[in-house]
């Protein structure tokens, strides 16, 4: 299935949600290419990729995005905290959101009481598929939060973790 690129009109019409996300050394182009079909369904700014991400042109990426990685800005980094820097001293009210198990992180459930404390425009930030976030950019980060987890596997795939958040956040700004 491929989208059609829609019209520099019909792009123009999309109200963006001040979302950047924001992918650490994500090295599956199929996951890459999720993300960005994710980027522009959530209808985020931007998506940065860092690291070891591998960027467009790429046909691996194309057929995972649909195409959309035509029309989804997007911007390359050497790191992430590279670009959590650039990011913020742009957007000086910039907050980041790490997804990332970690024992300082709030569960996702407990992100409604958390958003009173972050004003939009979000970072979104998601590490690499074993490793997880570098600690340079995990330190960075306003918030870190976790997707609970009831079963014996105790992670998701890197896309359903930044969808759930994502969906999630856009439903509480």
């Amino acid at each position: 299935m491929r989208v059609a690129r829609p019209s520099e009109e019909q792009l123009a019409k999309i109200r963006r949600k001040p979302l950047y996300i924001v992918l650490d050394n994500v090295l599956d182009t199929y996951n890459i290419g999720s993300i960005f079909r994710l980027a522009d369904a959530v209808a985020a700014k931007e998506l940065i990729l860092c690291g070891g991400s591998e960027t467009p042109p790429s046909s691996r990426i194309h057929k995972a995005a649909v195409g959309t990685e035509e029309w989804v800005k997007w911007r390359y980094f050497a790191s992430a905290s590279e670009a959590l820097a650039d990011l913020r001293s742009q957007i000086l009210d910039l907050r980041v959101i790490a997804i990332e198990q970690n024992p300082k992180a709030i569960s996702l459930y407990d992100l409604t009481s958390k958003i009173q404390d972050l004003k939009s425009p979000l970072a979104i930030v998601v590490g690499h598929e074993t490793e997880g976030i570098s600690k340079e950019a995990l330190d960075l980060a306003d918030l870190i939060v976790e997707i609970p987890m009831y079963g014996v596997n105790k992670s998701l795939n890197v896309v359903v973790s930044t969808g759930i958040v994502l969906y999630r956040l856009v439903e509480l700004v």
